[in-house]
C-alpha cells in the first residue's frame, strides 16, 4: 500500500488521461421541512443572496426552491408541496439534509457512462432541460445512503440557475 508521502508524490493525471474533468461545485441541494424559512436565516444570518426560485409559481408542482449564493458558493434549499412522495419520506427519515452534490462538467454524458464503466449506479440518464436562455443537461449517480451527485453541463446555457428557476 503506497505511504501518505508517495500518494502526494505520485505524478498529476493529465488532461487526456483524467476520465472525469470537473470544473467545479455546482451547488448543493438541501431537501428541508421549510425551505422558504431557511431560506431567510442563510441570507440574514449567514450573508447569503436569493439569486432564483422555482414553484408553484413558475409551473414546478412538486417542490419550491430558493437558490442562494454567496461568493462561489451556491445553495439550493428545496421543501415538498405535498405530505406524501420521496421528497417528504426523505425528510421524515433524515431531517433537514443534503441530496445531492451537484458537479459541473464539461459532458454530462460523459461523465455519467465514465461513472457507470468504474460500478457507480445510475440514477438519472443525460437529461437535457431547455427555456428560453439555453440548455443545460443533467445526469445524476448514486453515492452513498440517499446522496446524489448530479453532473450539470451549462456550456449552452446564460441563466442565472437552471430553466425552470426564475430571478
Amino acid at each position: 500500500m503506497d505511504t501518505t508521502q508517495e500518494l502526494v508524490n505520485k505524478p498529476k493525471i493529465s488532461e487526456k488521461e483524467d476520465f472525469l474533468p470537473i470544473e467545479g461545485w455546482d451547488h448543493i441541494e438541501f431537501y428541508c421541512g421549510n425551505a422558504k424559512q431557511s431560506a431567510f436565516y442563510y441570507q440574514y444570518a449567514l450573508g447569503f443572496q436569493l439569486i432564483a426560485y422555482s414553484g408553484l409559481e413558475t409551473g414546478n408542482k412538486e417542490k419550491a426552491s430558493y437558490v442562494l449564493q454567496q461568493g462561489k458558493i451556491r445553495i439550493v434549499l428545496s421543501t415538498p408541496l405535498r405530505p406524501e412522495g420521496f421528497m417528504s419520506e426523505h425528510i421524515k427519515k433524515h431531517g433537514d439534509g443534503v441530496r445531492d452534490i451537484a458537479l459541473t462538467v464539461k459532458n454530462a454524458a460523459s461523465a455519467y457512462e465514465e461513472t457507470l464503466k468504474r460500478g457507480a449506479r445510475g440514477f438519472m440518464e443525460p437529461t437535457e432541460f431547455k427555456d428560453e436562455k439555453g440548455t443545460v443537461i443533467i445526469a445524476a449517480i448514486h453515492t452513498y445512503g440517499d446522496t446524489l451527485h448530479s453532473f450539470i453541463e451549462r456550456n449552452n446555457y446564460n441563466g442565472t440557475f437552471l430553466p425552470g428557476y426564475i430571478d
